[in-house]
């Protein structure tokens, strides 16, 4: 079972920046003074992040968006990664939109050459998750929340926009600790990461709330990259990068844990515990290896509904456009 142990000679090749007259020196000084300038926080709108790849993550990712719906009444805008987006899906999403009311924009960044090159497509996206979060958005836009394609949204999302990080730049929720026949994969209570978290706890990737304002301020993205710089190119560090690098990183980029409820998945949380979810995650079980449409069917009583309300608003979509799609001849 891989232990996901960075590797110890690469732990102090973090850029740590003190303050913005040093990140004004760097490349990504843009988005030091911003953090100053904006007035306090007012979040009237929703701010989501997500990003799929693949017919089967996009159908989960299209579900997902209509959880967030269906449990809010704010507007919604959706931020989702261009890069690895079906035609087909881009072409749903307006038909989507129109439904259910929200307001969604296509991000893209090119990963830059300096910057060390990951192979695997899914690898390649765990980066984006994570490393290039102060330069993705607009600068006008001053949180925002990352939620997985694979989750089912169960509470309203404005509590997590308008939740106090107490300072951080980010809070992500712990892994759960209650099912405790899964003690023997929980690799971040044991060797390296023990040691490193002290007493801390090791936090799931799958939900969390980003500070942009305090996130460029403090220069954090600049510190996750070069984290990011000295470990990737040692094989048997970052096994989990989206998801090691902050917990890596937890003493110079500070995280907020959030509470449990935020984050509910079988695997690592028991069944008592699962009433009081406010997301469902499809987390992957090491035990079971069950098939995520599988486990989303039996333990999303909810997802097959909504499966069925999004094929059929895209069914009404496809029938429409073949109404309305000209008759292949032009009279003169």
């Amino acid at each position: 079972m891989a232990t996901s142990q960075p590797n110890l000679s690469f732990l102090h090749t973090a850029i740590v920046l003190e303050d913005c007259s040093t990140l004004h020196r760097r490349r990504w000084r843009l988005f030091c003074t911003i953090g100053f300038s904006l007035n306090s926080e007012k979040h009237e709108t929703i701010n989501v992040f997500s990003l799929a790849s693949g017919h089967l993550y996009e159908r989960f990712l299209n579900i997902m968006m209509l959880s967030v719906m269906k449990h809010t009444t704010k507007p919604v805008k959706f931020w989702l990664l261009k890069n690895y987006l079906s035609p087909q899906f881009k072409k749903n999403l307006p038909f989507l939109s129109a439904e259910y009311g929200f307001e969604y924009e296509l991000v893209e960044y090119k990963w830059p050459r300096w910057l060390h090159q990951q192979k695997e497509k899914h690898r390649i996206m765990w980066g984006y998750k994570i490393l290039f979060l102060d330069v993705l958005f607009p600068l006008d836009v001053q949180k925002i929340i990352f939620v997985d394609a694979d989750q089912v949204v169960r509470s309203d999302l404005m509590e997590l926009m308008e939740y106090d990080l107490g300072g951080a730049p980010y809070g992500y929720v712990p892994f759960c600790d209650s099912r405790k026949e899964m003690d023997g994969f929980r690799f971040w209570k044991q060797g390296y990461w023990a040691n490193h978290l002290a007493g801390r706890r090791y936090h799931i990737s799958a939900l969390y709330v980003i500070d942009l304002q305090k996130f460029r301020q403090i220069a954090a993205g600049d510190r996750l990259r070069g984290q990011y710089q000295g470990l990737s190119s040692d094989p048997n560090s970052l096994s989990n990068l989206d998801q090691d690098l902050p917990n890596n990183m937890i003493h110079q980029v500070k995280i907020k844990s959030l509470p449990q409820e935020w984050l509910w998945c079988e695997t690592w949380c028991d069944d008592a515990s699962k009433s009081k979810a406010k997301t469902i995650d499809l987390c992957n079980n090491p035990m079971t290896k069950e098939p995520k449409l599988d486990s989303a069917i039996r333990i999303i009583p909810e997802w097959r509904d909504y499966d069925n309300e999004v094929k059929e608003v895209l069914k009404r979509a496809q029938q429409q456009t073949s109404t309305a799609a000209p008759s292949g001849h032009s009279e003169l």
